[in-house]
């Protein structure tokens, strides 16, 4: 018995001087460069993402550009909600380039000639207020009206007459 008390001691002596001892604290094996090249991977595909929804909304401007042509409801010179953006779109391009314009007003042939000119200049008056609110000077604008005398599509049905009630933005 008196053995196993030595024994005992023994042990007891030994664990109590090895949790004394201080040891180096165990190196970070993380490896941080693979956490910097999560972080740049990460950070090149935002980039990537914002560069091309920023390509994206160049390509959608450019389109809205193209299109210069306003179309309007049988004697009506309401602007249509789904015209607000291209209106918007050149009155932005024509602030940022000094740019003038011509509003041509036209209507369809139903009607006098004196009505249709009135209509069309009324047309071309609508576009040009609504530029206006856009930030267009007055000086960049002008509004010509043609009436039935111009037409888009010489026909005599309903889809050519949606065709000739228009205004058409021509830059200067």
């Amino acid at each position: 018995m008196k053995r196993s008390v030595q024994l005992l001691l023994a042990l007891f002596a030994a664990a109590t001087l090895a949790a004394c001892s201080t040891t180096e604290p165990a190196e970070d094996t993380t490896d941080t460069t693979v956490q910097q090249d999560d972080t740049s991977d990460a950070e090149a595909e935002a980039l990537a993402r914002q560069r091309a929804a920023e390509e994206a909304e160049r390509q959608r401007i450019a389109a809205l550009l193209e299109n210069t042509t306003i179309y309007f409801d049988f004697d009506s010179d309401a602007i249509r909600g789904g015209d607000m953006e291209l209106i918007e779109v050149h009155a932005k391009h024509i602030q940022a380039t000094g740019k003038k314009v011509v509003l041509e007003g036209h209507a369809d042939e139903r009607g006098t000639p004196e009505y249709n000119l009135a209509l069309g200049e009324r047309r071309g008056k609508s576009v040009a207020q609504l530029m206006r609110t856009y930030g267009v000077a007055d000086s960049q604008i002008e509004v010509i009206s043609f009436g039935e005398e111009s037409p888009a599509n010489p026909g005599h049905t309903e889809q050519a007459w949606q065709e000739n009630r228009r205004v058409k933005i021509k830059y200067q």
